[in-house]
């Protein structure tokens, strides 16, 4: 009995520190919780992108883990305590519903080092949280779709009627107004991270009520499907480049580029230096990327997308600079104002000319 006890314990003791080398060092355990499936070809896709990237460039210092298809809720932060039961040294959660299940478990092993996307909550000092500047990108989509519609139409599908999301809807709208006055925005929320059946019907029925560009801020291709399908309609890659739909109905993509910050985390941890903090980067620090403009897009146009790309990455422009006015007319920033990221972290609020309110 005591001997299956020793051995027992022994085993746990190496559960939780994970694999020994023969020089005695253990294996960095990193563990990754997905919303949707690694072949969404979007969000998911690219954090996976992100785990390769931690093993190719540590090799067999570390091990990773993940589960992918994880609701957001009560299955989660099941999830995230078994990972962190297996003997996972860091975990990083990929969802902004994951936020509370996130801190719930880092509470219970604060030896384990815990990463939230997107999210705000940092109740313990073993969380950190990071997401990107998406809405730079957004703005780029924006300058392009009101440059080339020929309906003044755009059909934007929603997600979930989060801050991330609600500034992704404005800075898009804010620059497709800029270049073409006549444009709307026709909104449809669609609730769901991934689900590949309701974004295709979200995309057909905006493409029936006359839009000829779509925008998504959801997980999969199924609307570059249904715009591929429709003809004479543009997309544009969400999270990852989709360039399987270029050079139409996809003309260019936001792509997530989270393998430099993987690595980063990953090595503080192996090193001792990981801290408690907050990132949130952009296309200047390189976690947003544009895709490649298709030949489908005006090569003027293409030049002016870039020209604006490159002065946001260079800090000359801020995507939210006034003159700008809220949904309800009243005044937001001044001429030449332009946001700080507290406002940006909790817009909650559309800019004057969209229709329509925000779900609560």
């Amino acid at each position: 009995m005591l001997r299956r006890t020793l051995i027992a314990t022994a085993a746990a003791a190496m559960a939780l520190t994970g694999t020994a080398f023969a020089d005695g060092h253990a294996k960095t355990k990193v563990g990754f919780v997905y919303v949707g499936p690694v072949g969404d070809g979007g969000w998911t896709y690219e954090h996976d992108q992100g785990r390769l990237a931690v093993e190719e460039a540590f090799g067999d210092k570390v091990e990773t883990i993940f589960q992918e298809n994880v609701p957001e809720g009560a299955d989660a932060e099941r999830v995230i305590t078994q990972m962190a039961l297996s003997g996972a040294n860091i975990i990083f959660t990929t969802s902004f519903g994951y936020m509370d299940p996130t801190n719930a478990v880092a509470g219970k092993f604060p030896d384990v080092k815990f990463e939230h996307a997107t999210g705000y909550k940092r109740e313990h000092p073993n969380v950190s949280t990071y997401s990107a500047r998406f809405y730079e990108g957004r703005a780029v989509q924006g300058h392009i779709a009101g440059k080339m519609t020929k309906t003044n139409k755009i059909g934007y599908i929603a997600s979930f009627p989060i801050p991330e999301v609600i500034r992704g809807i404005n800075a898009a709208y804010i620059h497709a107004k800029k270049v073409n006055p006549d444009v709307e925005f026709n909104i449809v929320w669609a609730y769901t991270w991934f689900d590949p059946a309701k974004e295709a019907d979200a995309a057909t029925a905006l493409i029936e009520q006359g839009a000829d560009v779509i925008l998504q801020h959801t997980d999969s291709t199924a609307p570059q499907a249904a715009a591929q399908k429709a003809g004479n309609v543009i997309t544009f890659g969400q999270a990852s480049d989709m360039g399987e739909y270029a050079p139409m109905p996809r003309v260019s993509s936001i792509i997530d580029n989270w393998a430099p910050y993987y690595i980063d985390r990953v090595k503080a941890v192996m090193d001792g230096t990981w801290e408690s903090k907050d990132t949130w980067d952009g296309i200047a620090p390189g976690m947003v990327e544009i895709g490649e403009i298709s030949d489908a897009v005006p090569a003027d146009v293409k030049a002016e997308a870039l020209a604006l790309k490159a002065s946001i990455s260079d800090g000359s422009y801020h995507v939210f600079t006034g003159p700008l006015k809220k949904q309800d007319g009243s005044d937001w920033l001044a001429d030449g104002e332009t946001a700080d990221d507290g406002t940006l972290a909790g817009m909650n609020f559309y800019v004057e000319g969209l229709t329509g309110d925000i779900p609560q």
